[in-house]
């Protein structure tokens, strides 16, 4: 993944699992481990963290205490 430096990482670190997302690429299934993910995208994990909690502030995600985060099925829609 080619991040902009000169800008905030987690923004940009949170597309891509939004992409991800919208392609369908993890679908109502066990969201990767936040060390997992900054591995694969090459960034530290407290900047994957960043991502995962805007991803559950957009509903895309929720976490269970000592189980990792989830994929909701479907898009909800905040109020």
């Amino acid at each position: 993944m080619d991040l902009d430096r000169s800008n905030p990482v987690w923004p940009q670190v949170a597309d891509e699992p939004r992409r991800r997302l919208d392609a369908g690429e993890w679908n109502a299934e066990r969201f990767p481990a936040v060390n997992q993910l900054a591995a694969e995208l090459d960034v530290v994990p407290s900047t994957v963290q960043k991502a995962v909690v805007a991803l559950r502030e957009e509903v895309r995600l929720y976490t269970v205490l000592g189980k990792g985060s989830f994929v909701r099925d479907a898009p909800v829609a905040r109020t």
